[in-house]
């Protein structure tokens, strides 16, 4: 874009601005990746490309040709390996100058890394050849003079091929976001004087009415105006169905149009919509650390000085102990517990396994938001649910129309929505939702009148309506007593019985409830299956919270507990022993949010409450909460396996090339298996984090 254009939009009052799905794919990792990823990779085909002649000329005399051409003490061997000495010094200098230059870091902060393990054992492999080779007098045997020029070669381009495989499984694992960012449509077909504009996304702004053809993808966060459609959006929440919408209905960005075409007022643009606080949201959880990692941390800032400690201990004891040439046994002793202790797995081990944890979730529309919290969601054995909005829809609804003899149920609805057409009582809103969602027209009310506590009053011409409690209509001196057995039926499926009668006589009982949603009881169900204790807490009177209880499964209830004393009730648990996670919408129940081991906020759409909560589920489903806990213990999992193979590989590498079994077996471990073994350690390590990627979330939450 033209800054001409740029200010021209601004004189016009469009504020230009820059969408951070645009900025991220822009700035995204993928591309430095890739470029460091064909740096290493130049690197090591260089390093191959001198190590393979490297290594047969070494050891001319044992190749049939060319000992004849290199005999042993020839002038020509002596230029021969003059040669090599150069060549793996551009090697050291090319391939391997990410070692030094980590090494020197390390030691100008007075710590130690793997590059400092990597650098000595290749250093110290390439200045004991060179030395032997133009300084020869000065090693008592002539045994010791042979150069080891392949080690320093060989050994640099395993590692730095080993470490262009961690780049590219790292790419993998956090593909992720790259989807996630990929997500973000280009243009939007916005109205502006009357007119559909096709804009670059970046010049939307608050406001704009925005139009969408079936097919496309919503470009914003918004709010349906005119028309109606379904959409995907299970690229952002992970429900897979579309999802039906209307005026009045959010949408979100990046989701897709199915079906019909409908325009939307804008009202989240850039980083406030949702795909940008996703992104943002599973790059920091990436980027966070699990607690065990911080254990890792603190372990390897010791284990990497212990084993430069060992690799001298190695030295001096096969100097002093071991067979002729000692010093070139106590060389490659000293080099090879370098190189095989190299740390790369252990280092690896936690934040593979993280990283495509979170990704994972995050492409289920489960946000994680740090390793804090999906390492604590494993430990979780008490899982605390909110009835409204998470359990239930959280709208009120008619359920059951039970009428008196001579009226039937749409009578009954149309009387009652007439006259609470004026209300502002939830219940009243249910009912007339209900009369509308029946296609039901009702009249205009002559008069209204509203008894706080107790019902409404209102006359439909010269006829007069009740509507409310039972004892309401008694005190009008209308008999109701042939409807109180439906209406105790009723209260005691949790429903609320809202009683009608027409002039002095009893028309019917309609039911309201707020109804659980469609998946809450099999959610529930899988919840137990994990092994957690479900319980449910609420402000409803204990009648109506035991019968819903019952309803989906749950046996703990906490009824009539006020907002504020939710929290409470959560830290009463943790005092049983137990480790509790709470379930809610993340505004109401904030203080109970952030009292609980982990906090899981239930959002819908756009309104995700991510700032009170550890876990934040997009969608309103409780199979959310199954899976992120599954997620959770599967990637916890993973990291401890991913830990334990790399101690065992150290605790089993260091004796080896130690040389322990050398007395036993006649066993001494070359620099060059130690490095290759090294290698592979790392892609085991990496392997095992990518199996995360084929778990199924669908069996879990079955």
């Amino acid at each position: 874009m033209t800054s001409a254009h740029t200010a021209a939009t601004d004189r016009i009052g469009h504020r230009h601005h820059v969408s951070p799905t645009a900025s991220a794919e822009a700035a995204s990792p993928a591309g430095d990746r890739q470029a460091e990823y064909g740096t290493l990779m130049r690197k090591w085909w260089f390093g191959a490309a001198v190590g393979v002649p490297t290594m047969i000329l070494s050891y001319p005399w044992l190749i049939p040709g060319l000992r004849d051409l290199f005999p042993r003490e020839s002038p020509q061997l002596w230029w021969l390996w003059v040669a090599m000495g150069v060549a793996s010094l551009a090697v050291l200098v090319y391939s391997g100058e990410q070692f030094f230059a980590g090494a020197w870091e390390a030691l100008r902060h007075r710590s130690a890394n793997m590059h400092t393990l990597i650098a000595i054992g290749t250093g110290t492999a390439w200045i004991y050849s060179t030395v032997a080779l133009l300084l020869p007098q000065l090693f008592p045997s002539e045994a010791m003079t042979d150069v080891y020029y392949d080690v320093t070669v060989v050994v640099t381009a395993l590692v730095v091929l080993g470490m262009a495989m961690e780049v590219k499984a790292r790419g993998r694992t956090s593909e992720a976001i790259e989807k996630l960012i990929g997500l973000a449509p280009k243009t939007a077909r916005v109205i502006r004087d009357e007119a559909e504009l096709e804009i670059p996304v970046e010049e939307v702004v608050v406001g704009d009415i925005v139009a969408v053809r079936p097919g496309s993808k919503v470009p914003v966060d918004g709010v349906v105006t005119i028309g109606a459609s379904a959409v995907d959006e299970s690229m952002i929440t992970g429900e897979s169905m579309p999802v039906a919408k209307s005026p009045g209905d959010e949408v979100i960005g990046a989701t897709i149009n199915k079906t019909g075409a409908f325009r939307f007022r804008a009202t989240k643009i850039g980083s406030d919509t949702a795909l940008a606080t996703i992104v943002r949201m599973v790059g920091d959880a990436q980027a966070s650390k699990v607690p065990i990692q911080r254990i890792v941390d603190v372990v390897s800032g010791y284990f990497t000085p212990a084993v430069l400690i060992l690799s001298v201990l190695g030295f001096v004891i096969w100097y002093d102990f071991g067979p002729a040439p000692a010093f070139a046994y106590a060389t490659i002793v000293a080099v090879t517990t370098l190189i095989i202790a190299c740390p790369c797995a252990l280092g690896m081990a936690t934040p593979m396994a993280l990283t495509t944890g979170v990704g994972l979730a995050a492409t289920n529309g489960i946000l994680i938001r740090s390793g804090d919290a999906l390492q604590a969601a494993k430990k979780i054995d008490t899982i605390v649910l909110d009835k409204t909005g998470t359990i239930t829809l959280g709208r009120p609804a008619v359920t059951d129309i039970v009428p008196a003899g001579g009226f039937e149920p749409d009578d009954v609805l149309a009387l009652a929505a007439a006259a609470e057409r004026d209300s502002e009582h939830p219940l009243a809103a249910a009912i007339v939702d209900g009369a509308t969602e029946r296609a039901i027209t009702l009249a205009a009310p002559a008069g209204f009148e509203a008894v706080p506590g107790q019902g409404i009053r209102a006359w439909l011409g010269e006829r007069r309506v009740l509507v409310g409690k039972q004892d309401f209509l008694e005190a009008a001196g209308v008999n109701a007593a042939g409807l109180e057995g439906e209406a105790a039926r009723l209260a005691d499926e949790g429903k609320t019985p809202v009683f009608v009668a027409l002039d002095d006589r009893a028309a019917g009982v309609i039911a309201i409830a707020d109804p659980v949603k469609s998946d809450s009881v099999a959610s529930i169900a899988a919840l137990r299956k994990l092994g957690l204790q479900v319980v449910m807490i609420t402000g409803d009177n204990r009648r109506t919270a035991d019968a819903i209880g019952r309803s989906v499964g749950i046996r703990r209830v906490l009824a009539e507990v006020l907002p504020q004393d939710k929290a409470h009730e959560v830290r009463k648990l943790q005092l049983e022993g137990r480790t509790v996670a709470m379930v809610g919408d993340g505004i109401n129940d904030a203080p109970a949010l952030a009292q609980a081991d982990v906090g899981f906020a239930i959002g819908t759409g756009t309104d995700v409450a991510i700032e009170a909560s550890d876990i934040t589920l997009i969608s309103g489903s409780l199979r959310g909460v199954v899976s992120a806990i599954a997620i959770s213990r599967a990637t916890m999992r993973n990291v401890y396996q991913n830990l334990f193979g790399a101690f065992v590989y150290n605790a089993l590498g260091l004796p080896v090339a130690l040389g322990v079994l050398y007395p036993v077996i006649g066993l001494l471990l070359s620099p060059i298996l130690a490095a290759l073994a090294m290698s592979f350690s790392s892609v085991t390590v990496i392997s095992n984090a990518n199996r995360l990627k084929r778990f199924k979330l669908a069996e879990v939450a079955a």
